[in-house]
């Protein structure tokens, strides 16, 4: 185990420093400075190596935790990666995206604060990847079957590395023109820089996956023909279809959902000519919704120049204390201060928007705001309490409601579930055989964690399909829900 009395020694987590806000606001590097190795290894030393390691539960992949702490308080750092590839193929993701409810379940956590897993995590896979100690791993023989992968977020991904590296040949399908999905688009590059995304590619490459950006499945391919191709498939497009807000006004210039706005940030810093970007610069700009996308609003807002920020959500504000009615070792709902929210910008609870408001040019110019009331269970506007807000842009980041449905049901017959995910069996399969779902795609929205267990698990069931057994790793089954949902 790491150190015996680390614990008792140590009691107080240490994060590295975050860029001074003046600083980091005029680019878009991480946030987060290079952390001090000696403070990596006296944080790993504080992990008890419990007798029932919690932490194991909290996180879905099952990452080995203890022994990953032990090995970086020894400063084997090349013993550590290892252990943290036995269930993670995307360390360098995870701990930087992921909120970490292995964290939450740290029985240190009960009395003290929790071992700081995820940055040992991150600070793992990067010295990793800085020696060269991340190298491809191709498939010692192939097993000559095909497997399509549709959609090349962290599900996709995962399951396209698991079965390639498996024997069969592997192909990711992806309609953005460049691969990683909602790493590559969705992510501002202060949350993770692109250059994790692409050395991860690159191993990926030299291990066999092909790669074919561009080709929309349902559009330039249909879903049949696909499957006529291949010998399986994979659907892992996530649930990409946001949660509007029908109130008056909502066809005014200026209002646009989060990702529109993200996607195009995220193409312009990587240096591609966006005409028309969605650009906060010089604007009141309000962000609808209180989660990690509307965070990501707010940081990309700060960067773009924006004149103010109002973030909105409809719920109350979160205890900054654990509540009683979520006991360790469960994942609690609490007020979290990210990154984009130090930068500066309003944060309004209990707050309902009931109008956008125009000028004479069809532009938003304001919203009407009322507080939120309780009514029958239901969240509503309280009336008498109305007020406006300036806006000259309006972010809706509430959420997402499930995959896009169209294509999949009319080509490849699939059945979608009343919470509008693709229905499919334990084993993975939807409703046809030899297709496979993982990800948000069948699980609706949900942690990054959740997604790279399901596409393991599923690459699992894709092999058993194809060869008649399997030695790949399933850590998660479709109906493993009791973290997800906390989440979701």
């Amino acid at each position: 185990m790491a150190d015996p009395k680390g614990f008792l020694k140590v009691t107080e987590r240490e994060l590295p420093p975050r860029r001074p806000v003046p600083v980091r606001i005029l680019d878009w590097k991480e946030v987060y400075e290079a952390g001090d190795q000696a403070v990596l290894r006296r944080q790993a030393g504080r992990c008890m190596d419990c007798g029932i390691p919690f932490c194991h539960q909290g996180c879905p992949l099952g990452n080995l935790i203890p022994e990953w702490n032990d090995l970086t308080w020894r400063g084997e750092g090349r013993a550590a990666i290892e252990r943290l590839h036995a269930t993670n193929n995307f360390p360098e993701f995870t701990g930087r995206l992921c909120p970490a409810p292995c964290e939450s379940s740290c029985v240190l956590g009960i009395n003290q604060p929790a071992v700081t897993i995820k940055q040992i995590e991150v600070s793992t896979i990067d010295e990793a990847f800085a020696h060269g100690w991340v190298e491809a791993e191709p498939p010692g023989r192939l097993t000559g079957k095909t497997v399509a992968v549709v959609g090349s977020g962290p599900a996709g991904l995962a399951a396209a590395q698991q079965l390639t590296r498996a024997g069969h040949t592997v192909a990711v399908y992806e309609r953005d023109d460049r691969i990683g999905g909602l790493l590559r688009y969705g992510i501002p590059d202060f949350k993770m820089e692109k250059r994790h995304l692409e050395s991860r590619l690159r191993q990926m490459r030299d291990e066999g996956t092909r790669f074919r950006a561009g080709v929309e499945i349902g559009k330039d391919l249909s879903w049949a023909d696909l499957r006529a191709r291949y010998d399986a498939v994979v659907i892992a497009t996530g649930s990409t279809v946001p949660r509007d807000l029908a109130i008056p006004g909502r066809d005014l210039d200026g209002v646009h959902f989060a990702m529109e706005y993200l996607v195009e940030s995220n193409k312009a810093v990587a240096g591609d000519q966006v005409p028309h970007q969605i650009h906060a610069e010089g604007k009141h700009v309000v962000v609808i919704g209180g989660g990690d996308t509307g965070a990501d609003c707010i940081g990309t807002a700060h960067r773009q120049g924006a004149l103010s920020v109002t973030n909105l959500a409809i719920g109350a504000q979160p205890p900054s204390g654990r509540p009683d009615h979520q006991p360790w070792p469960m994942a609690p709902t609490l007020f979290e201060v990210q990154s984009a929210h130090e930068e500066g910008g309003e944060r309004s609870f209990l707050a309902s928007t009931v109008e956008f408001l125009g000028n004479e040019a069809g532009e938003v110019r304001a919203l009407r705001v009322a507080e939120t009331e309780f009514v029958d269970g239901r969240r509503v506007p309280k009336s008498g309490t109305e007020r406006e807000i300036p806006a000259d842009l309006v972010l809706i980041a509430m959420g997402f409601t499930g995959p896009e449905r169209s294509a999949l049901e009319q080509q490849l017959g699939a059945v979608f579930t009343s919470r509008g995910n693709v229905e499919r069996a334990d084993d993975w399969q939807s409703t046809s055989a030899g297709v496979f779902v993982a990800g948000d795609a069948g699980r609706g929205q949900s942690l990054i964690v959740w997604a790279i267990a399901e596409g393991r698990a599923a690459a699992s069931a894709v092999d058993e399909y194809l060869m008649g057994s399997t030695n790949l790793p399933a850590p998660v089954r479709p109906t493993d829900v009791a973290i997800g949902l906390q989440h979701a």
